[in-house]
């Protein structure tokens, strides 16, 4: 099958890598969003899928504008059988409609659970214990289009998100594949979602990158989890001066502590205490300085006792 692939960050190149050597695929271009200045000297710098594209010899597209008639021109000419979209910006009807076994998109959870920008964060927020990869047929709204195929995953109770994207990733690289076989072979057959879910994926904001403080302990693990690696677990520490830090790694304590949430530190031990539960911090970042041990940092910090958290 004839194909244009759609992407742009790193989950993106697994199922592009996929569609390639399979076997049974043409990749006739890649779709991806213009290079960006970053780093100090802000120079350019290319989209995952756009170094995956060139190393491969794909024709790399760059759109500013999904809309413009040049860009809708080349995709046409093109003759694809079907898109293909992975982590990429909504499309336009003039877009997706394009070819005839029409667009699909690899969404990382069980639609219609997690419709939005960030459904493996908010998975593993919320404690699920399972989530999965959906195929989906795209429409003139965010992930609701009809369903394709789907495959669940159980998530392990100290998975963080970013052990989860790289599971979720190679699962939807294979549902990929199996999607274009069976769209080709007609035995994959669009199914309409459901219009109702108790959940939604928002973009995360840095409010969400905060300990909880107003949930339970096991809740905060699954915000340390789910904000783990990227974009980080923050909290805050009350030294005179309020200090915000980042934790790298925690555990969490099933046992009953202090009613009111608060820091105490004993020795070279620190815990974040709530009325249902602890954390005990192994590892953090504080501001300015490299990330390092518990044990570590707490020999160079006059710090024992409660403190209040912020």
């Amino acid at each position: 099958m004839r194909i244009v692939f759609f992407g742009t960050p790193e989950f993106s190149v697994a199922t592009a890598e996929a569609l390639r050597t399979c076997g049974k695929h043409e990749i006739l271009a890649a779709v991806t969003a213009p290079d960006k200045p970053a780093g100090r000297g802000l120079q350019l710098h290319a989209s995952a899928v756009k170094e995956w594209a060139l190393e491969h010899s794909v024709p790399v597209y760059q759109p500013s504008s999904l809309r413009e008639a040049s860009f809708i021109e080349q995709l046409s000419v093109l003759n694809a059988d079907c898109f293909v979209v992975v982590a990429f910006r909504m499309l336009p009807k003039s877009v997706w409609s394009l070819p005839p076994l029409g667009t699909f998109n690899v969404h990382a959870s069980l639609l219609p659970d997690f419709r939005g920008a960030a459904p493996i964060h908010w998975a593993v927020y919320h404690g699920l214990p399972e989530t999965g990869v959906t195929t989906f047929l795209l429409d003139d709204k965010i992930d609701t289009g009809a369903l394709l195929l789907q495959e669940k995953t159980e998530v392990g109770k100290d998975e963080t998100t970013g052990e989860l994207y790289l599971r979720l990733q190679k699962i939807g690289s294979k549902l990929a594949v199996q999607t274009l076989d069976g769209l080709a072979s007609q035995s994959v057959k669009p199914t309409p979602q459901r219009s109702d879910s108790a959940w939604r994926a928002p973009k995360i904001t840095r409010e969400h990158q905060f300990l909880p403080l107003d949930l339970p302990a096991l809740n905060w693990y699954n915000a340390y989890r789910s904000m783990t690696p990227f974009p980080g677990f923050l909290t805050r520490i009350n030294l005179e001066q309020v200090i915000e830090f980042k934790i790298l790694k925690c555990n969490y304590i099933d046992k009953e502590f202090n009613e009111n949430p608060r820091h105490r530190i004993e020795g070279n031990r620190w815990w974040i205490e709530g009325a249902q539960g602890a954390l005990e911090l192994e590892s953090i970042q504080w501001p300015g300085k490299r990330p390092m041990s518990v044990v570590e940092f707490l020999r160079g910090a006059p710090l024992q006792g409660y403190y209040e958290i912020m």
